[in-house]
């Protein structure tokens, strides 16, 4: 995937070492079957999987594309089924595979407009109709901090406004929500909600959830 598998170096290694924190609305789960079958897509270390089992979810699968945070998650929580994405965005499995596919912080690693409308269209193709997809990912940010580092990042690469280089060498992005709801064409957003989270580099941002069903 372009803009993604270059920065499986920095996953293995700087990477490998965070903690990550966008929270589980469990509410919007409600009327999920605890049966259903269940993908976290860019899971890192199985956070995400670990809290889903802890509410009943007993079909609950991992993927990442780095080799180095499955290996951690592997050690912390060796009862979770974790896998390596060889050819991110493609997952090796038949449509309609899964009846809920999350996908926590995972755009904001994939800078590139296109290779986000892969992604997205993979997980579309692993749906269910009817199906639901549970998105969280960061939004752009009005501090000037931020601000600077978009437009200098947009100004020498071309890139999308609101992608930029973190200070330990991730490419990230933040997104328009309209961004995040255009990606969406095979979708209906039944909910949506505004959060704060702590970035893995420990600054206080503001994020959004999206929940959206497979027409």
């Amino acid at each position: 995937m372009k803009d993604l598998g270059g920065q499986v170096a920095y996953w293995d290694s700087v990477g490998v070492t965070k903690t990550f924190t966008h929270p589980v609305n469990v509410d919007w789960l409600e009327g999920v079957s605890r049966a259903a079958r269940v993908l976290d897509y860019g899971c890192g270390y199985g956070r995400v999987m670990a809290e889903l089992g802890e509410h009943g979810f007993t079909d609950v699968s991992g993927v990442d594309l780095s080799p180095g945070l499955i290996a951690r998650g592997r050690r912390l929580m060796p009862d979770l089924r974790f896998a390596v994405l060889e050819r991110p965005p493609d997952l090796a499995c038949p449509p309609a595979s899964f009846d809920l596919v999350l996908l926590f912080a995972v755009l904001t690693c994939v800078p590139d407009d296109d290779a986000q409308r892969a992604l997205v269209a993979e997980l579309s193709r692993v749906l269910a109709p009817g199906g639901l997809l549970y998105i969280s990912d960061m939004i752009l940010q009005d501090d000037k901090r931020n601000q600077a580092r978009y437009a200098a990042h947009a100004q020498q690469f071309g890139t999308p406004y609101g992608v930029f280089a973190t200070d330990d060498g991730a490419v990230c992005r933040h997104h328009d929500i309209a961004e995040l709801r255009a990606l969406l064409p095979d979708f209906d957003v039944v909910e949506e909600r505004p959060i704060d989270v702590v970035t893995m580099n420990g600054h206080r941002s503001q994020a959004v959830q999206l929940l959206a069903r497979r027409r």
